[in-house]
């Protein structure tokens, strides 16, 4: 009251006693109280005016923001009776605000969501936390909609109260927050049923996917059996022609031509096993390369000498480079030669007589080397060139003099992009072609090829006063008496042969032969079970076993060197290759033994 009396003064001003000479200062005072009392009521009538103003103004506010929320706000009772809600609230339950007077809340939820919604607004009123449910609701013309319910429970004064009494005594009300999810309920419905149908064509996937596994499994094993299978005859073609071509005495001129014919069909068939299943082992994805730094005039110097005599034999002239400072590829090395040799022999097959074939190296872009086989051949039109990597395709050739698959090119093509390379072919009819192979160069010096038997560290050793012994276990016949003849011109070998694993293993017992020959599909055990058996032996574990199978898979050569054999022969043999590893483990079996000896003492 203080400051309006203040503020009332100073709007009044001084006030004397000259107004009416005949008035006591009593009543100038009185009457001077009065009017300041009236100028008070009028500043405070501003004030609550004003207020007033600014308190209507907060309201209309505040109402707009709660009406028009962009989610519904409802007050219930504890009865579960709606005592205020929003205009966002009336309008997601489908209804005039007007009338609703005290409905259920219950009214607007779908049955089968009814006795979820009666759980949680029962706990709701128990305790003072916030929580949420999510449920299926109907609006008031029946179309459903799935909303999530914010509840807490609060507490309200009686004096001042602007809700209507809901339970006369009952001071509790539950506050609401009503947001309709339909949209986002409706994504995660498809994003369910988009996960159930990538689900479900997973599944197929994985199906399929197994389904391919047994047949590439299935492919694999009628692969290797059929090999299996081609070998076993063609090593006793082959192992008897080269027996009558290199006799004693020498073949006469017919024989001489027949038994050229008889090893030129049966290479060409081996080849073409070889390159089927090379094939193969590439479209099923299961031939395992080692890429590693490379020597790659190691690899064209080994070429060379394998194909000059290919070469000198069609009067082709080969022309390989030399390296101030070798290049150093990054390759799988045997893959490598088998491409180069492929690329060699086509060049020269195809070339015309007295023509030339010349190899060069050049480094092209960065980190990467360009090696190249030149023929003087006839040439391809630019139509048959895009044949020209498709399998067995001999681009009209089939007919033609000259053997081939129509393999080699689709399978040296594949392995040349399995090592991270390029491999093309430019050609003008009438002038020849040139082949190339683009390769990426490596940082790191050549890797050292690993050796299966240490024969590179053995010195020459004089021949051994005794016979050695090799022992043969075998069961087919045709080899037993192709290695039986072959040993007939080694009077320094003594030959056993045993038929089945069982026998071969008491034969090396007795016996204790200073090398063995191991076939793999023996009809009682395997191979390999019987060199465990040797190898858990005292007697017979120092013995080098060499497996000689027509298994010829590589993943049959990885399995029979991780076995524990020395090495590994495949059928068909050569003789010459055969007869060097024979020695050079004769040889092996000689210095352990001379070690052992020499520890001994």
């Amino acid at each position: 009251m203080t400051k309006y009396r203040d503020r009332a003064a100073e709007a009044r001003g001084p006030v004397g006693l000259d107004g009416d000479p005949g008035a006591s200062v009593e009543q100038t005072r009185l009457v001077h109280e009065l009017q300041l009392h009236q100028i008070e009521l009028e500043m405070q009538n501003n004030d609550l005016r004003q207020t007033r103003a600014d308190l209507e103004q907060a309201l209309a506010s505040y109402t707009e923001l709660y009406d028009f929320a962009p989610v519904g706000y409802l007050t219930l009772s504890t009865t579960g009776m709606i005592a205020k809600i929003n205009l966002t609230g009336a309008s997601l339950l489908g209804v005039d605000r007007s009338n609703l007077l005290l409905p259920r809340f219950t009214a607007f939820i779908a049955k089968q969501d009814q006795d979820n919604w009666y759980r949680y607004f029962m706990g709701v009123k128990q305790s003072q936390e916030r929580s949420h449910l999510e449920l299926e609701m109907q609006r008031g013309d029946g179309t459903v909609f799935y909303a999530q319910l914010d509840c807490v429970r609060h507490r309200y004064h009686v004096i001042d109260r602007q809700e209507p009494v809901l339970d006369e005594g009952e001071p509790l009300v539950v506050r609401v927050t009503l947001t309709d999810i339909s949209a986002r309920r409706k994504v995660e419905a498809e994003r369910e049923q988009l996960a159930l149908a990538l689900k479900e064509k997973n599944l197929e996937l994985e199906c399929a996917r197994r389904a391919a596994d047994k047949a590439n499994h299935a492919k694999s094993d009628f692969l290797s059996s059929m090999s299996h299978e081609l070998r076993t005859p063609l090593s006793a073609i082959l192992g008897f022609a080269q027996l009558i071509q290199s006799g004693t005495p020498a073949p006469s001129a017919s024989q001489q031509r027949s038994t050229d014919q008889i090893l030129k069909a049966g290479w060409y068939l081996l080849d073409l096993i070889n390159e089927i299943l090379d094939l193969a082992l590439i479209e099923s994805g299961k031939l395992l390369l080692s890429l590693v730094p490379v020597s790659l005039g190691k690899v064209l110097s080994e070429c060379q000498d394998m194909v000059e005599p290919q070469a000198r034999q069609h009067t082709i002239s080969m022309v390989f480079p030399t390296f101030e400072s070798d290049y150093v590829v990054r390759a799988d090395g045997m893959r490598l030669k088998q491409a180069m040799i492929n690329l060699l022999s086509n060049a020269i097959k195809y070339n015309r007589p007295g023509g030339s074939v010349s190899v060069s190296c050049a480094a092209t872009t960065p980190g990467h080397l360009l090696i190249s086989v030149e023929d003087t051949g006839e040439g391809l039109p630019a139509d048959k060139l895009a044949q020209l990597f498709q399998p067995f395709n001999r681009l009209g050739q089939e007919s033609g003099v000259k053997e081939g698959t129509g393999i080699g090119l689709a399978v040296c093509k594949q392995l040349v992009e399995l090592m991270g390379g390029v491999l093309g072919v430019a050609s003008t009819p009438g002038k020849g072609s040139v082949f190339w192979i683009e390769l990426r160069l490596a940082d790191d010096p050549p890797t050292g090829e690993q050796v299966t038997i240490p024969f590179a560290s053995l010195a020459p050793q004089p021949d051994p006063p005794r016979q050695r012994t090799l022992l043969y276990v075998e069961d087919q016949a045709a080899n037993r008496m192709l290695v039986e003849m072959l040993m007939e011109r080694r009077p320094d070998i003594r030959l056993l042969c045993a038929k089945d694993g069982a026998s071969g293993i008491q034969m090396a017992h007795d016996a204790r032969p200073d090398i063995i020959l191991m076939d793999i599909n023996l009809p009682d055990i395997s191979g390999t079970q019987a060199l465990r058996i040797l190898a858990q032996d005292p007697s017979t574990a120092h013995i080098p076993v060499i497996a000689l199978s027509a298994n010829a898979m590589p993943r049959d050569i990885q399995h029979g060197l991780k076995a524990g054999f020395l090495n590994y022969l495949t059928k068909p043999i050569k003789l010459k290759e055969f007869m060097e590893t024979v020695d050079l483990t004769l040889q092996f079996a000689q210095t352990e033994a001379a070690r052992r000896a020499k520890l001994a003492d």
